[in-house]
């Protein structure tokens, strides 16, 4: 079942110059529950702003949301409130997400007493329940955010995004943050909370290596758009889209030489400012003439095996 369906959603901000933004540019996809989608690219393609916007935590320029068959655009502040309660997110910074004046257990309560579920006692027993959750003992309910380490503080942040139940989670960069080590056992955590909790899950890295360890599709943005989505291991063993071959060929691999590297030259482009056509073509290895004057469309490619649910954005993948 279809729990969220996005259909050419876009975020845009004012520039400099009375010039415009496009952030996220006409971005469409579906998540089915229980479903994992990786959503991947450079910094600055867009990804947070996505996160945010299909949440509504800034308002979308334009586009449809549609989630457990409500239509989010169409609601007001006050009617989209009991509606958050199914659409929680993890922040990617653990010491900025959490207020330093609060308890863990007032933090992790906190979305119990906006909503007023249950009595001061049941909220007691709910924040203790999601402390062993996360892996973390009873009595650092009554300590405070800086007692803690970094991976600890993020687990407290899954904590208090898990409060309510939700169906739907956006975790925004949740281990970009986090030291190395530490890493693992988070994603670990995610991966562990979302099969028994039967979660939708949005994760949100730059890092292709993490996000095929948690996701069962993948999309990658590239200039605020979507230029390729698919299968998780479809498109880690078959890409497609010469930015997705590029990305993939920076992972490092222990042990393996480091041949047939891709590497992009130039800068991601501005924003205010996109090339036309292909946004890729300045940087694309494989520019074709068609490039530099006509934006491909995300569709199923020419040749590819007729039952993929694979998606390309790129011209070199079209019917002749």
């Amino acid at each position: 079942m279809t729990l969220l369906d996005i259909r050419n959603l876009s975020k845009t901000y004012p520039g400099a110059g009375g010039s415009t933004v496009k952030a996220v540019s006409d971005v469409s996809f579906s998540i089915e529950s229980g479903e994992v989608l990786g959503v991947v690219g450079e910094s600055g393609c867009g990804k947070s702003t996505l996160g945010r916007a299909l949440l509504r935590l800034i308002e979308p320029s334009e586009g449809e949301i549609h989630f457990d068959g409500k239509d989010l655009m169409g609601l007001s502040r006050g009617q989209l409130k009991p509606v958050r309660k199914d659409l929680q997110i993890i922040f990617q910074d653990p010491f900025g997400a959490l207020n330093p004046r609060h308890t863990v257990g007032g933090i992790i309560g906190e979305p119990l007493k906006v909503h007023r579920i249950g009595t001061r006692a049941e909220r007691a027993a709910r924040v203790a329940e999601l402390l062993d959750l996360v892996g973390l003992p009873a009595d650092a309910a009554k300590r405070y955010p800086h007692e803690f380490s970094g991976g600890q503080r993020q687990r407290i942040a899954i904590a208090r995004a898990l409060a309510l139940d939700p169906k739907l989670l956006v975790a925004d960069e949740a281990v970009s943050a986090l030291d190395v080590s530490i890493q693992s056992q988070i994603i670990n955590l995610i991966a562990d909370l979302q099969k028994r909790l039967a979660l939708s899950i949005i994760f949100i890295s730059h890092d292709l290596s993490v996000i095929r360890h948690v996701s069962d599709r993948i999309a990658v943005m590239y200039l605020g758009r979507i230029v390729e989505i698919g299968p998780s291991e479809e498109l880690m063993t078959n890409p497609k889209h010469p930015y997705t071959q590029a990305l993939l060929s920076a992972i490092p691999r222990p042990n393996v030489p480091r041949t047939g590297r891709i590497v992009l030259r130039g800068e991601l482009p501005d924003p205010s400012n996109p090339p036309a056509g292909c946004a890729f073509h300045t940087r694309c290895p494989h520019v074709m003439d068609v490039c530099h004057s006509v934006r491909p469309k995300l569709s199923r490619p020419a040749g590819g095996e007729p039952d993929s649910p694979l998606e390309v954005a790129c011209h070199l993948y079209e019917a002749a």
